[in-house]
């Protein structure tokens, strides 16, 4: 019984992949969700999706400041999908409930803008 109470509690509080299709179109139904970039402010000026807060992946920890609600749900992001699946795996480990890896910005089809 125990064992199974855990594995419970652990598929919760676990990184869940989202497509950009999916992303779009639950950002496009104004859901309460915080788009988090985690790459370099360079590369985020360059390019982001509308609406993305950036937090470099090296200042991870900090994301309380930005999101204090463990329960927010927040689509993670960057270039390639790499570092979005490390931030969002801390993000849990720091007891974040609904974590979704968006991924990499090259996948997103849907229109990006630049902070030059």
């Amino acid at each position: 019984m125990l064992n199974l109470l855990s594995r419970k509690s652990e598929s919760k509080n676990s990184v869940k992949r989202i497509s950009p299709a999916e992303a779009k179109k639950r950002l496009d139904a104004n859901e309460p969700i915080v788009l988090l970039d985690v790459r370099e402010k360079n590369e985020y000026a360059g390019q982001h999706i509308p609406n993305s807060i950036n937090l470099p992946l090296g200042q991870i920890q900090t994301v309380d400041k930005i999101v204090p609600d463990k329960n927010a749900t927040i689509f993670v992001y960057c270039l390639s999908g790499g570092r979005s699946q490390s931030a969002a795996s801390q993000m849990v480990k720091m007891g974040y409930q609904n974590i979704y890896n968006l991924g990499g910005i090259g996948g997103w089809k849907y229109g990006t803008v630049s902070s030059h």
